[in-house]
């Protein structure tokens, strides 16, 4: 998130990704298994999110599987409770895996990872190829770091719809739209809003993308060279940007990056913009 997630150890991390893998990090220290990892599942496929490996690489960030044909699909038949699988070559479910027979021996730990709604995100889980008896302790660690992402997972889901709102693509008519940006932008900000902005643009087949910064609060050079940035991008895919509220600062900041402006139209006010492309504003 923009300023603040979740605090671990007196770190603070902007997404689920940073929070994930420092959780992974802290149960590493505490339990003793080769592998830790997170995964998502959409009951199809299975993802690796994060991996932690201590000694032999069992897991990969990135690798991808049938979701039925993974340890996480039998982790989220289990329901809420931790699964234990302490010799994958003796438990029936686990021994018919293909990826218990590339393992050859092991053991295995997992609990899903809920949204508040009950729609599950997927796995927190530990994988060693010793066979092992899981004690209390491990037990409790998984299920409170099961409990923290779901905290995490939360506050990102929350912080993607403030963004969204707070950066609102508005249809005008047929190929023209506003986009009013609000408030202070950030770097993290202004990269969510040039997605939304390209996403929005091909989505609505514009012809044209008023960006109206009149709301802008404070912006730096960072960001400027971020939203001069997109209006380059728009011309790139055929979308013509009109940028409105274009204060005296980032005036002063576009000629910083040395950006060149001079193909991009630029209006005082919205109304401007507006008559620019065609339309009249009548007043009763």
């Amino acid at each position: 998130m923009d300023e603040r997630l979740l605090a671990i150890k007196g770190k603070t991390y902007k997404n689920f990704d940073e929070a994930a893998q420092s959780i992974l990090h802290v149960m590493s220290n505490i339990i003793d298994m080769n592998t830790l990892f997170i995964a998502r599942n959409d009951t199809k496929t299975n993802r690796i999110i994060k991996a932690v490996n201590v000694n032999e690489t069992l897991i990969n960030e990135g690798d991808e599987l049938p979701f039925n044909d993974t340890y996480c699909k039998l982790s989220v038949d289990q329901g809420k409770e931790v699964l234990l699988i302490e010799d994958i070559t003796q438990n029936p479910k686990s021994l018919q895996l293909a990826v218990t027979e590339n393992l050859g021996s092991g053991s295995f730990i997992g609990i899903p990872i809920y949204y508040e709604n009950g729609e599950n995100y997927g796995t927190i889980c530990g994988l060693d190829t010793k066979t092992m008896e899981f004690t209390d302790k491990q037990i409790a660690v998984f299920e409170t770091m099961a409990s923290i992402l779901t905290y995490v997972l939360e506050l990102d889901r929350a912080n993607q719809h403030i963004q969204t709102l707070s950066a609102p693509l508005v249809p005008v008519t047929k190929g023209v739209a506003i986009l009013p940006i609000i408030g202070e932008i950030t770097a993290q900000r202004a990269e969510n809003i040039i997605h939304t902005a390209l996403h929005k643009s091909q989505q609505y087949d514009l012809d044209y993308l008023i960006v109206d910064l009149s709301a802008v609060t404070q912006i730096n050079q960072t960001v400027s060279g971020a939203l001069l940035k997109l209006v380059n991008i728009l011309g790139i895919i055929g979308v013509k940007p009109i940028v409105t509220g274009f204060q005296p600062s980032m005036a002063m900041n576009a000629i910083q990056v040395h950006a060149d402006l001079k193909d991009i139209m630029i209006e005082s006010t919205l109304e401007r913009a507006l008559q620019r492309i065609g339309f009249i504003l009548e007043r009763e």
